[in-house]
């Protein structure tokens, strides 16, 4: 006879819904260890039937070590918003950033397949099986960013809940001012550190347009060339970080605003949840005319 007691402890330590803990237990006999098992076989199960839906959703999350030499910052996808607001799945999203600080995994696959430091004995990827399979939700580790420092501090933002995560490496940055240069990032979205940064073939591109543009204005191809090098600029100030108009001082751009405190900008990385996840259109309209069909 198995006992609600027996039920209530399996449920407490799986997560699965009471009928399926009900289920196992009587299936072996009320062996805990067992039932443990049979669930995380259907688990596993459920979970892969679900890996074919988008996520997209989530959470990007940020941890820093105690010295502040070393950071990194993750996203998590899921299906739904509703689920990057459930606190198992954050406690999980914040686990994933700090094991990454404390175990350097090199891709996604390697973070995976190391021993989980939240659940000792099993691995990152068996613990996110797990969740997906109590949480009833796709959910798959997307990307991450893992910085070091020697002679600089690594400084992290979050953002909008989890929308936008920000790691920067500095070098003689007071708190305040990379806390800046860090939302600066979120808000103004550079792609790159400074013109050096930026790949030739892209420059090359945009002088192209740019060019383009000023002759199809009515300018002869020697103007247009001068009007290439004047809008170019406007272009670096877009894309580049230190170039870019200083959020809080648009008279000063962050390149001048950080050397004017005696700073300096290593390196920055900014990761948007869902950021290029093409999303599935739901026409509500449409799903009831075929549901009447």
């Amino acid at each position: 006879m198995i006992t609600a007691s027996q039920v209530k402890e399996l449920r407490e330590k799986t997560g699965a819904g009471m009928m399926d803990c009900k289920k196992v237990l009587t299936e072996t006999n009320g062996d805990e260890e067992k039932a443990i098992e049979l669930l995380r076989e259907r688990g596993i199960s459920k979970a892969a039937k679900k890996s074919g839906r988008i996520a997209a959703e989530g959470l990007v999350a940020t941890y820093i070590s105690d010295d502040k030499k070393v950071g990194a910052v993750v996203e998590v996808n899921a299906e739904t918003d509703f689920v990057a607001k459930n606190e198992e799945f954050k406690t999980f999203v914040a686990d994933v950033a700090k094991q990454i600080v404390e175990k350097a995994p090199a891709t996604v696959e390697e973070l995976l397949a190391q021993e989980s430091i939240a659940e000792p004995g099993k691995t990152v990827q068996e613990v996110l099986t797990g969740k997906i399979a109590t949480i009833g939700e796709n959910m798959s580790i997307r990307r991450f960013e893992r910085f070091t420092t020697q002679t600089g501090t690594i400084t992290s933002y979050v953002h909008g809940e989890g929308k936008i995560g920000v790691l920067v490496e500095m070098e003689n940055a007071e708190e305040e001012i990379a806390k800046d240069v860090c939302m600066q990032i979120a808000a103004a979205k550079p792609e790159y550190l400074n013109k050096e940064s930026v790949p030739a073939e892209r420059i090359e591109k945009e002088m192209e347009i740019l060019k383009a543009q000023a002759i199809n204005e009515g300018k002869p191809a020697e103007i247009a060339e001068k009007v290439v090098q004047g809008r170019i600029g406007k272009f670096y100030g877009e894309i580049c970080l230190l170039d870019q108009p200083f959020v809080k001082d648009a008279d000063q751009t962050v390149g001048k605003m950080v050397a004017s405190h005696g700073a300096k900008v290593i390196r920055f990385a900014r990761i948007e949840k869902g950021e290029g996840i093409e999303k599935k259109e739901e026409n509500f309209a449409e799903e009831v005319a075929k549901q009447l069909k």
